[in-house]
């Protein structure tokens, strides 16, 4: 306990020591997972944190918020190493490549960006969403980006060179999840019409289906 206000994400360190979570408080709290006590709180967003993701290799941690910036952080230290600002809406996910090389971000501004995590300059802006993208997660090898948007759709981008793949349609409400499979073949997407959907990622087909919830999907994963 210690956040003053819904909790929106969290994310595991590597390691599996650290939790961080992300709160409407407008915080970050970092946890012990074996003690559960509060090992650091990092203050700086200015609106609700919606996003929170640990680098591959646990020395960065992103954050994004409704403040319309994504901050990158030292969970080490606590310290801020930098401000990721050209978002002009509120950023609602974040996600590193599995290098960490690169973080994509996306939100309110119907746009997803891809940056360089080290020197925190803009790699590309990828365009085409109608309406808030609510979810990005990379490929395991780090070569193409999903994004789930409230228009409905779910695109694949080619994260080296920003290109469009394939535009999936399908979904009948918004979409707020995507999760790639271990091995990069299969996509996992969710949202409000109540479906899970599969999709050959290659291919950029549907595969399957899934159907069963009462009500809105905000969550999906794929499991080794």
């Amino acid at each position: 306990q210690g956040h003053t206000n819904d909790v929106l994400s969290v994310s595991f360190s590597p390691d599996g020591n650290v939790l961080a979570s992300g709160s409407n408080d407008k915080t970050i709290r970092l946890w012990d997972t074996y003690t559960g006590a509060c090992l650091k709180v990092l203050l700086g967003h200015t609106n609700f944190v919606n996003s929170v993701c640990f680098s591959p290799d646990g020395h960065i941690l992103a954050s994004g918020s409704s403040d319309q910036t994504v901050r990158l952080w030292n969970p080490h230290s606590g310290s801020l190493l930098a401000i990721l600002q050209g978002h002009t809406g509120d950023v609602m996910s974040a996600c590193f490549s599995s290098d960490g090389s690169v973080l994509a971000s996306g939100g309110y501004d119907q746009t997803v960006r891809l940056w360089d995590s080290r020197r925190g300059e803009c790699l590309h802006l990828l365009q085409g969403h109608t309406n808030l993208v609510d979810s990005v997660c990379f490929s395991p090898d780090g070569s193409v980006l999903a994004s789930g948007s409230y228009d409905q759709t779910v695109r694949l981008w080619d994260s080296h060179s920003g290109e469009r793949l394939h535009l999936l349609q399908g979904h009948t409400n918004f979409v707020n999840a995507v999760c790639f499979s271990p091995d990069g073949s299969v996509l996992a997407s969710a949202g409000y019409d109540q479906a899970v959907r599969q999709w050959d990622a290659k291919a950029g087909r549907g595969v399957h289906v899934l159907r069963g919830h009462t009500r809105h999907i905000s969550s999906v994963c794929i499991g080794p």
